[in-house]
């Protein structure tokens, strides 16, 4: 009897360690996901032989943006230790999965393009084709981001269409909070 309570205890153990290592780490980014931003970035700004470089923003000031900057997402794109751009990996809604983004920004935080890297639904797929996309392209923080206003709307694919439009425009005032926090 003695023999199982202990076991027990160690199992428990090993199970808060392991939702302690796995369950609060930072998000790692898939080798699939990480292709897939490399293949944008590369695309996007015409070069082969570029950096990643993390951008940390503290929990005080994470906590004041709409989009979530913790852990890596951001990123600063330098080719020979100049700033080519920058880049947001975020996640969003879709009927009923989610699906992965990127934002590519200009140096002047402008955007340059952004795509959906990964789509996990069979219907909405209309939300990834650069023709509804490219109405992103030059936005700067401040400026307004309406679905069915600013930004067309897309038949068959509302809730996803929606749901990048909004992810933009919480992207766009996180850069800009960063941007007045000297943070760039």
């Amino acid at each position: 009897m003695l023999r199982v309570s202990k076991f027990k205890v160690l199992s428990g153990a090993v199970c808060i360690a392991a939702l302690l290592l796995f369950g609060f780490g930072t998000q790692q980014i898939s080798p699939k996901l990480q292709a897939k931003i490399d293949q944008a970035v590369q695309t996007t700004y015409e070069v082969s032989d570029f950096g990643l470089e993390p951008i940390l923003v503290n929990s005080e000031l994470n906590g004041q943006t709409p989009s979530e900057l913790g852990g890596e997402n951001l990123f600063k794109i330098t080719v020979d230790g100049s700033i080519l751009g920058y880049v947001y990996v975020g996640q969003a809604p879709s009927m009923k999965n989610i699906f992965d983004y990127v934002v590519l920004f200009n140096p002047d935080r402008s955007i340059k393009k952004s795509k959906i890297l990964i789509y996990r639904e069979d219907y909405g797929r209309q939300v990834g084709s650069q023709r509804w996309l490219k109405q992103f392209i030059g936005k700067k923080s401040g400026e307004s981001l309406v679905y069915g206003e600013d930004i067309d709307a897309i038949s068959g694919a509302t809730i996803s269409a929606k749901s990048m439009t909004l992810a933009v425009g919480q992207v766009l005032e996180s850069m800009q909070i960063l941007d007045e926090n000297q943070v760039f």
